[in-house]
C-alpha cells in the first residue's frame, strides 16, 4: 500500500512511516509530495494520505478533549497498538517533539525535534532521510522498551 504525506519530514512524518512499517504494513511505500499533491496522489494511487490538512490520519483532539493527538498517536488508536507500553513511552516523546504547545511534556521530545529539524539541514533527500531515521526510531523504540520493563 502506498502513504502519501507532505515533503520535508521531520518528526511526525518519519515516526508515522516507522509505525506504519513496524507494526502496521511491513511493505508500506512511503510518499513524499507536495503538500498540495497529498490528497490527489492519494486518491489516484489508492493509497493512503497521513500528516497533512485533510488527510485520513492526521492530527485530532485527544481523548481528554483538552489536548491535541499528533499524526502518530492517531495511528496508533486508529491501529489499536495502544496495549504496547513501550509504543506509548515512545508515542510521548513523538507528541513532546511534534506539539509545540506541549513541548515540555516530555524531556525527549526537545531532543527529538533537533534531531528531525537538523536532519533537514543535512539532507535534501526524503527518502534518504526517512531512511536514516528509521534507524533513529529503532533504537528510541529499543530504549522505550528496556525503560518500560525496568519499572513495569
Amino acid at each position: 500500500m502506498k502513504w502519501i504525506t507532505r515533503a520535508r519530514p521531520k518528526t511526525d512524518r518519519i515516526a508515522c512511516p516507522w509505525l506504519i512499517n513496524t507494526f502496521i504494513d511491513p511493505d508500506a511505500e512511503i510518499l513524499y509530495v507536495p503538500a498540495d499533491q497529498v490528497l490527489t496522489t492519494a486518491e489516484a494511487t489508492g493509497g493512503h494520505s497521513f500528516d497533512a490538512p485533510g488527510a485520513k490520519y492526521h492530527h485530532r483532539p485527544a481523548p481528554d478533549g483538552a489536548s491535541e493527538w499528533c499524526t502518530f498517536e492517531t495511528l496508533i488508536a486508529e491501529y489499536d497498538l495502544g496495549g504496547d507500553p513501550a509504543l506509548a513511552r515512545l508515542a510521548k516523546i513523538v507528541h513532546a517533539a511534534d506539539i509545540a504547545a506541549d513541548a515540555a511534556t516530555d524531556p525527549l521530545g526537545p531532543g527529538l525535534l533537533a534531531i528531525g529539524l537538523g536532519g533537514l539541514a543535512v539532507e535534501a533527500d526524503d527518502q534518504v532521510l526517512l531512511a536514516r531515521g528509521m534507524f533513529v526510531y529503532d533504537a528510541l523504540f529499543a530504549w522505550c522498551q528496556q525503560q518500560t520493563r525496568t519499572t513495569a
